[in-house]
C-alpha cells in the first residue's frame, strides 16, 4: 500500500540529501572529504559545562521526568542573560520557556498558532525550519526575497497584498545562511509596523554570540519598547557554547506566544533531561570567556577562508557574524546552479558545502560554506578548490560529454 499523507505531500525532497548521500558514499570508499556543509560546531563544549553535567547525572534523583517548560533555575538564568546582554527584563514564569533547541521551539510554536491556510511571511533564503515548520502546520508561505531589496518596502507590499492577512513574520539575524546582521533601528521599524498591522514576529537569534565586530554585538528585537506585545525570540546553546547535540534552547518574549508554546509542549514532551538543563544553567551563569575564545577562533578561520579563496580566484563577501560564509558561485560556474556546483565541488575537490537552493529559490546562485574545520583543514580545502577552479574547462567539458 502506498500512502500519501497530507503533511508529507507538502514537503519537497530535501535538497541537502543528495549532497549528503554523495558525501557518505565517498567517505565509505575511503575518500578524505572536508566537510564545510553542515553547521555542526567542531569546538568542544567548555569543560566546566561538561563537568556540571557529569556531576548532576550521578545523582539518581535527576533521572526522572523533567519539566516541559524547563526547570526554574534555567529559566531564571536565561532571564539574567537577557538582562546583562541586552538590558531586557524578562519574567521567568511568563516570558521564558526552555525548548529542545530553537528548531523544536519554532516548529511547535508553528503548530500552536497556525490554522490551515494562514499566511506566514518568511525570508528567502532562510533556514529551512522557518518555512517548513509552518508548512507542516498547514500554513501558506509568502516568501520575502532577501537579496538587493528594501526590506520594509517588501514587507509592506506583502502585508497589503496577502489574503488572508499574514499572522506572523519570521526574522533571523544574524542570518543563517546569509550571515547578514541588522541594527536596533531595523527592529524598531519592524516592530512598529507589525504592532500596527497585528502581525506576530518570530525572531531567531541563534547566532547572537558569534559575531566579529566587538563594538557592534547583534541586538535583540526585545530591546525595542513594546516588542513583547508581538514578538517572541528563539535562542540556543548550540552555537554559543558548542552544545549542538545537547538540544537545549529557549523562547522568550510575548507572554501570549510563550503560553501557546507551553500549552502545546505540555502534550508533547517532558522537557530536556534534567542534568542537561542543570549544565545549561551553569553555562549561562558561569564564566563567559569561552564565548570570547570561540569568537576569536571563528574569526581567524573566517579570515583564512576569505583571503584564501580570493587568492584562488573566488571572491566572497566577508561575513560579519555566524559560522558561515554566503558565497556567490564563482565566475564561469553560475549557469550550473548551486546544487550541481556543490556536487562537482564534492566530486573533484573533495569539499562539501551546502547548495544555496536548499535555503530557498532565491539562494540558488550561492553556496553556504561553514567554518567548522580547523585552519589546517580549511587551507587544505582552499588548495583543493583552487585546483578545481583552474580545471574548469576540463571538468565542464567532461560533464557536457557525459550528458
Amino acid at each position: 500500500m502506498t500512502a500519501e499523507f497530507y503533511r508529507i505531500k507538502r514537503l519537497p525532497p530535501y535538497v541537502f540529501a543528495e549532497v549528503n548521500a554523495m558525501k557518505a558514499k565517498a567517505r565509505a570508499a575511503g575518500e578524505d572529504i572536508i566537510d564545510l556543509g553542515m553547521g555542526n560546531p567542531d569546538l568542544p563544549t567548555p569543560p566546566h559545562i561538561v563537568e556540571k553535567l557529569v556531576e548532576t547525572v550521578r545523582n539518581p534523583h535527576t533521572h526522572g521526568y523533567s519539566q516541559s517548560r524547563g526547570i526554574p533555575g534555567l529559566r531564571k538564568a536565561l532571564a539574567a542573560y537577557y538582562k546583562r546582554r541586552f538590558d531586557v527584563t524578562l519574567d521567568p514564569e511568563k516570558e521564558v520557556i526552555v525548548t529542545l533547541g530553537s528548531k523544536e521551539g519554532l516548529a511547535n510554536l508553528a503548530q500552536a498558532i497556525t490554522a490551515p491556510g494562514d499566511t506566514i511571511l518568511v525570508p528567502n533564503p532562510s533556514y529551512p525550519i522557518h518555512a517548513y515548520g509552518f508548512i507542516i502546520a498547514g500554513a501558506t508561505i509568502r516568501h520575502l526575497p532577501m537579496h538587493g531589496i528594501d526590506f520594509m518596502e517588501v514587507l509592506e507590499r506583502a502585508v497589503r497584498h496577502s489574503v488572508p492577512k499574514p499572522i506572523a513574520l519570521v526574522l533571523n539575524y544574524p542570518s543563517n545562511p546569509t550571515a547578514e546582521v541588522v541594527g536596533l533601528d531595523f527592529y524598531a521599524k519592524v516592530v512598529d509596523f507589525c504592532r500596527k498591522h497585528g502581525v506576530y514576529i518570530l525572531s531567531d537569534l541563534a547566532y547572537s554570540e558569534i559575531y566579529f565586530d566587538e563594538n557592534n554585538p547583534p541586538p535583540s528585537i526585545l530591546e525595542v519598547p513594546g516588542a513583547k506585545d508581538v514578538a517572541i525570540e528563539f535562542t540556543s546553546m548550540s552555537k554559543t557554547y558548542s552544545m549542538a547535540g545537547w538540544r537545549i534552547g529557549f523562547a522568550a518574549g510575548s507572554p501570549d506566544l510563550v503560553a501557546a508554546l507551553t500549552r502545546v509542549k505540555s502534550y508533547l514532551d517532558y522537557g530536556a533531561f534534567t542534568p542537561i538543563q542543570v549544565a545549561a544553567t551553569a553555562a549561562l551563569n558561569g564564566p563567559q570567556d569561552c564565548i570570547v575564545e570561540a569568537r576569536k577562533i571563528y574569526k581567524s578561520r573566517r579570515d583564512v577562508l576569505v583571503s584564501g579563496l580570493a587568492n584562488a580566484g573566488w571572491t566572497i563577501p566577508v561575513p560579519a557574524a555566524t559560522m558561515f560564509a554566503w558565497a556567490p558561485l564563482p565566475p564561469g560556474w553560475e549557469h550550473l546552479g548551486s546544487l550541481e556546483f556543490s556536487k562537482l565541488l564534492l566530486t573533484h575537490a573533495k569539499v562539501a558545502v551546502s547548495p544555496g537552493v536548499g535555503f530557498g529559490e532565491y539562494g540558488d546562485g550561492f553556496v553556504r560554506i561553514a567554518i567548522v574545520e580547523n585552519e589546517h583543514r580549511i587551507r587544505q580545502a582552499i588548495r583543493n578548490i583552487k585546483k578545481f577552479l583552474a580545471s574548469r574547462d576540463e571538468i565542464l567539458g567532461n560533464k557536457k560529454a557525459a550528458s
